[in-house]
């Protein structure tokens, strides 16, 4: 029995998973970016960038309120907004098709606790 010398080594099985786990992961990343909540801006002529964090309240079309993320009644988050300092940034990521009157009660709460820093989230046309 002879013995061969080790002299190269076949990487196309490795380059071959390396690109799958490669397109695993930027799939994976398209889908984080995109959120969890699925919302219809509307559109905006102009688009203004902050650099400032702010606290974001999503308003869905179902009228439902969502604050950084977690699901909230209309109670709760003026419990939540009557902790907050009054300069932070508040902004608001309401569906296009959302019910006007969920819109009015969640001005409402920002103006009865003096909220100045607001900000309506549109996309661009």
């Amino acid at each position: 029995m002879e013995e061969k010398e080790f002299s190269s080594m076949n990487v196309i099985p490795l380059v071959d998973i390396m690109l799958v786990l490669l397109t695993i992961v930027l799939i994976t990343a398209t889908f984080v970016v995109q959120g969890s909540i699925p919302v219809n801006l509307p559109k905006a002529s102009q688009k203004q960038e902050e650099a400032i964090r702010s606290f974001e309240i999503v308003l869905t079309k179902e009228g439902r309120f969502f604050f950084e993320g977690r699901e909230v009644s209309l109670r709760e988050l003026e419990e939540i907004l009557k902790n907050l300092d009054p300069s932070a940034r508040i902004s608001i990521a309401g569906d296009k098709d959302a019910n006007l009157q969920s819109l009015v009660s969640l001005l409402e709460l920002l103006k009865k606790y003096q909220f100045e820093r607001v900000s309506i989230r549109t996309e661009v046309r």
